[in-house]
């Protein structure tokens, strides 16, 4: 889970280059692309999942995007938008896409302190209309690109669930139309 913070007013000039640039480009070297999101609360603020098979296949990955035609063609009017581009979850978990239609998505990122108690309140929380994501705790083989590490994270889209018992941060996001919805 990436979070941008932008230049204040650069957040629609970062998505429409990444809607137009970066999606394909990104699912050409077999990068999946899920969810894109405003982020309701913070106007230079843009959220996004990518999701890959595993970590071998990240680095590859990766590796083909950061050095192909599309990222060194558009990644200085890409960076020049961002303040911060270093706020990385790495998680483990079914990604997320919003169903179409969808205008407002609810992300909780909670800092559990206990595993199993954690467990004990998703097994009665969360379900189905959630994704459950946790923290990848495999080294990052791909340091070109920083993630945040030391901590345990869960991170779940869907609606609100029964408050958790410890940190948590809601973000409330709007997901990003692909070029030819509607609305």
């Amino acid at each position: 889970m990436r979070q941008y913070t932008l230049h204040p007013g650069a957040r629609e000039t970062l998505i429409e280059l990444f809607e137009r640039e970066f999606v394909t480009g990104q699912q050409a070297v077999g990068i999946t692309v899920c969810g894109r999101f405003r982020d309701l609360d913070d106007p230079d603020r843009f959220v996004w999942l990518r999701t890959f098979p595993d970590m071998a296949h990240r680095r590859r990955a990766l590796e083909a995007f950061y050095t192909g035609p599309v990222w060194r063609q558009h990644r200085d009017a890409a960076n020049a938008s961002m303040v911060d581009s270093d706020d990385v979850l790495l998680l483990r978990g079914p990604g997320f896409t919003p169903e179409p239609g969808t205008s407002e998505v609810l992300a909780t990122v909670c800092h559990p302190t206990d595993a199993a108690a954690f467990a004990a309140y998703a097994a009665r929380h969360l379900g189905t209309a959630h994704a459950l994501h946790h923290t990848e705790h495999a080294e990052n083989d791909f340091p070109r690109l920083p993630v945040r590490t030391g901590e345990e994270v869960r991170v779940w889209f869907g609606p609100a669930a029964e408050p958790a018992p410890w940190p948590t941060r809601r973000l409330r996001l709007e997901p990003v139309k692909p070029e030819g919805f509607p609305g």
